[in-house]
């Protein structure tokens, strides 16, 4: 296990994760990519503790990603099933056993204080918290054709991964105003979202 985790985690982490997933008899899955979510945490009907992260992910996000899901399974255990999935226990949970990782050992000096910023009031998602999603997003093995959509300029075309075809328009508060060709529908994409530009 400690070679398999070795390949998706910072050097620093893997044994510390290790003994979680051990204590907590957590069954890990290392799928493919999946568009909505970067893992997920699930007890079946025999009680096995199943867990599932994306093999795509960069090895930070994979360790905030794992860490994420073994505190459902935490605070689910400490405080039942029928707390919210990402309430205030989660939290509490969450932030615990991130605590032992905020370090520089294991995160590099670029991310590091957004990270434990992030930690001091985690969100569902660490998606929605532009800065350090764009900041963990420079550890990506990026394609030579693919750009975040605030460094193209408004009235820009461009592609999504699902192959829908948007213009930019600009800036509404913290999120970019897009607007679907073929729909003509206005949509609000992050400042880290991946583009692909068209020629206009």
């Amino acid at each position: 296990m400690n070679a398999i985790l070795s390949k998706y985690l910072p050097e620093y982490a893997v044994l510390p994760c290790f003994e979680l997933i051990k204590n907590y008899h957590v069954h890990l899955k290392v799928v493919h990519e999946r568009q909505t979510r970067h893992g997920d945490y699930r007890k079946d009907v025999s009680g096995k503790h199943e867990i599932t992260v994306n093999a795509n992910l960069n090895k930070y996000r994979f360790l905030i990603t794992l860490i994420h899901e073994i505190a459902h399974l935490v605070a689910f255990e400490k405080y039942g099933r029928f707390i919210k999935p990402h309430g205030t226990e989660w939290k509490l949970t969450f932030q615990s056993l991130m605590l032992p990782f905020i370090r520089p050992e294991v995160f590099p000096n670029a991310i590091l204080p957004l990270v434990a910023n992030h930690f001091r009031n985690p969100a569902a998602s660490s998606d929605t918290d532009a800065r350090l999603a764009f900041a963990l997003k420079q550890f990506d093995e990026r394609k030579p054709d693919v750009e975040f959509i605030h460094e193209i300029p408004n009235g820009s075309i461009f592609r999504i991964k699902n192959g829908r075809i948007f213009q930019k328009k600009g800036l509404r508060v913290k999120r970019y105003e897009c607007i679907e060709l073929k729909t003509s529908k206005i949509y609000l994409f992050n400042a880290n979202a991946e583009v692909e530009r068209i020629a206009n």
